[in-house]
């Protein structure tokens, strides 16, 4: 018995000492904090950044012939609204941005909205044709569908129409550009 009794080692319940969580907590907690910044700090927070240029604003009236014979009868027309400018939008992200659709807003005094989709290009010749105060003004358009690289900007002319006049444009209490992306939120910029 003298012999097993050596072979066995002496029985110890002691515990070893336990270690504090709460240092490897902060630890980690700093570390993830450390993530964080780096990744807020080389994230771009825009996805991308809108500029104007060039902007023009055209007041149109037609007349239209009318056989009355009404006298002080004013004749009948339509007021339009023309709003030409150069938009270029700059890609800040690390991925290709892709335009859906370009939007105006003019909100009046009484906050009415009248909101358009800027003119296709496969309509531009008819309004430059039917109107020829605005062609010289015409310059290469923004498409829709165009896709701006990481890094690289686009830019191109976008022409709307508003059925209303000049004089209720310049009474505005704003007017802003709406661009909507594939996949990324909506930017506006506000016409000058």
């Amino acid at each position: 018995m003298t012999l097993n009794a050596a072979l066995m080692p002496d029985l110890n319940f002691s515990q070893p000492e336990r270690t504090n969580p709460l240092k490897n907590i902060l630890i980690a907690a700093v570390v993830l904090a450390v993530v964080a910044a780096l990744v807020f700090y080389f994230n771009p927070r825009d996805t991308a950044t809108l500029s104007l240029s060039n902007t023009n604003v055209v007041g149109t009236r037609t007349h239209f012939k009318s056989d009355s014979i009404v006298v002080s009868q004013t004749p009948a027309g339509q007021d339009d609204l023309y709003i030409l400018t150069t938009l270029q939008v700059d890609d800040h992200l690390r991925l290709p941005i892709q335009i859906n659709t370009i939007t105006a807003t003019i909100t009046s005094k009484d906050d009415a909205q009248s909101t358009t989709s800027a003119i296709n290009v496969t309509d531009l010749p008819a309004v430059f044709g039917a109107f020829q105060q605005l062609k010289p003004l015409a310059a290469p358009p923004l498409l829709r569908e165009t896709v701006v690289n990481p890094g690289n900007s686009a830019s191109g002319q976008l022409v709307f129409h508003f059925p209303f006049s000049k004089a209720m444009y310049d009474d505005r209490k704003s007017a802003v550009i709406t661009l909507e992306l594939y996949h990324q939120k909506p930017i506006s910029i506000t016409i000058p």
